[in-house]
């Protein structure tokens, strides 16, 4: 059974983050698409257009000095334009450790990503990794 192109799409875009391969991200998202990430810490907040959401990835690693991980493990559809994601994020910072699971619930238009709404295991204990 073939994948569908929308799972596809988020496959291809963890990938290319791992990579850490920004302009495959950028080619994937619309150029107005914002990134939502939960909770109170200076990470948190709305990333609007696909020049914030890359800013926010490059933050991720430069926060974390190269160690943000992350491993898709679940992939969702609804063939409506929605997938949601499950994935495990790892990363080392300011003595601290994180090892969590989470996930991105993405819309996606026009073969592109225009959303991405991102969850947390332990809203708690993120805030606290990022503080």
């Amino acid at each position: 059974m073939a994948e569908h192109p929308h799972a596809a799409l988020v496959r291809q875009g963890y990938e290319a983050f791992s990579r850490g391969d920004m302009e495959a991200l950028r080619g994937m998202m619309t150029s107005d698409c914002t990134q939502h990430v939960p909770g109170t810490s200076t990470m948190s907040g709305d990333f609007k257009g696909v020049d914030a959401v890359l800013g926010y990835y490059g933050r991720l690693a430069a926060e974390t000095v190269g160690t943000f991980r992350v491993e898709m493990e679940h992939l969702f559809v609804d063939g409506r334009g929605h997938v949601m994601s499950v994935h495990r994020f790892t990363a080392e910072r300011a003595g601290r450790t994180i090892d969590m699971l989470g996930g991105i619930v993405f819309r996606i238009i026009g073969e592109k990503i225009t959303d991405l709404d991102e969850c947390v295991e332990d809203m708690a204990a993120t805030d606290e990794f990022w503080s």
